[in-house]
């Protein structure tokens, strides 16, 4: 999940200070790591340039917190052939989640002749630091990516309600993205449930009592090595008790019922509606590209849509793809059609028979 925290203060101390060395042979190289940018993501004094803002603001920037999903952060702390391609997907995601922020929702607002205008606007830089545990020691993979409030070259800071209007949109591409990314690069599949569960082949939902992810209080995050962690975790383990494991979904990594549900009552829906409910249907996973690609095949007009008040389609316009249109086009690992080209496909030929059924 991401959730935004809001920067008043430069000081970085808690980030830079923090070796995260519970992922050390599960990370490649610091935890530190730019997403924008280049220079030593050790340094206070150059993560701390990342939070820009203006003379008369407050806010110096965010810190946008993307965290896996539970049973794959279990993964870690269970399945060490895992752990470093759970850990490379994550931040796969994470990359994914502020390319679509930076893309669609970093604009600034601008007042020419008493009418007011959004212009898009890009960050310098971005930095993000990865981390495997919460303060009580549990598995608990996360990033905090930091970004200054003030855009590049900008007088002005950037329309925070853009912000926080997109984040369920880029967070559910973090999580398409990350499943994708698991299927793709460990022996595991991670999936997404109709029912909005994420979950883990195999994995027994009895750990989720022993690491449930919620602490009574928050004291300071321990610093601990990998195997300091590794075996705590191992005691942890003797209190796991068998629940029970939850079933896949069918093998088909477009759920069209799904995507038609997301919309149940709404009348305004725009563009970052599109998306969330596109990679959330995404099943199995997909990558953050095939899914903007798809939704501008089937929405061409909503290509440029972004800020807060992006043009809303009808409800009739947003169910192109519905279970009628969608019938039958599922897909077997054994065939072996790669993901994205199969996502690729399905959205261009939505279009094609969405064309054809308005021609008629």
């Amino acid at each position: 999940m991401i959730h935004v925290f809001v920067r008043r203060s430069s000081d970085v101390e808690y980030l830079t200070g923090d070796r995260a060395d519970e992922l050390a042979d599960a990370r490649r190289g610091a935890p530190g790591w730019w997403l924008r940018g280049t220079g030593d993501a050790h340094s206070s004094d150059d993560v701390a340039a990342v939070l820009q803002t203006t003379a008369r603001a407050t806010v110096v920037g965010y810190d946008v917190v993307v965290a896996a999903p539970r049973p794959l952060s279990i993964l870690i702390a269970l399945d060490a052939q895992a752990a470093s391609g759970v850990v490379a997907a994550h931040r796969a995601g994470v990359l994914a989640a502020i390319d679509y922020l930076e893309d669609r929702a970093l604009v600034v607002r601008q007042r020419v002749e008493g009418g007011e205008y959004l212009r898009r606007a890009n960050w310098s830089r971005v930095v993000g630091f990865t981390h495997g545990i919460n303060r009580s020691g549990e598995p608990h993979l996360h990033d905090h990516v930091l970004v200054g409030a003030r855009p590049d070259h900008e007088s002005t800071v950037a329309d925070s309600r853009s912000l926080f209007a997109h984040l369920p949109a880029a967070d559910a591409l973090y999580r398409a993205t990350l499943r994708f990314g698991v299927n793709q690069h460990t022996a595991r599949t991670a999936w997404r449930s109709f029912a909005g569960v994420e979950g883990v082949s195999d994995l027994d939902e009895g750990y989720r009592a022993i690491w449930g992810g919620h602490a009574d209080e928050r004291g300071e995050k321990p610093s601990w090595t990998r195997e300091e962690v590794v075996a705590r975790w191992s005691r942890d383990q003797r209190r796991f008790e068998p629940y029970g494991v939850i079933r896949e979904p069918p093998r088909r990594f477009f759920d069209p019922h799904q995507f038609a549900a997301t919309f149940e009552g709404a009348t305004r829906i725009a563009r970052r509606d599109l998306v969330r409910a596109f990679a959330d249907a995404s099943t199995f996973g997909a990558e953050a590209s095939v899914v903007g690609a798809t939704i501008d095949e089937l929405h061409p007009h909503l290509r440029t849509a972004r800020g807060l008040d992006e043009r809303p389609v009808s409800l009739t316009e947003a169910r192109r793809l519905t279970p009628e249109v969608a019938r039958d086009r599922s897909y077997e690992r054994s065939s072996g059609i790669d993901d994205g080209r199969y996502l690729e496909r399905v959205g261009v030929s939505l279009l094609r028979e969405s064309r054809n059924r308005s021609d008629r």
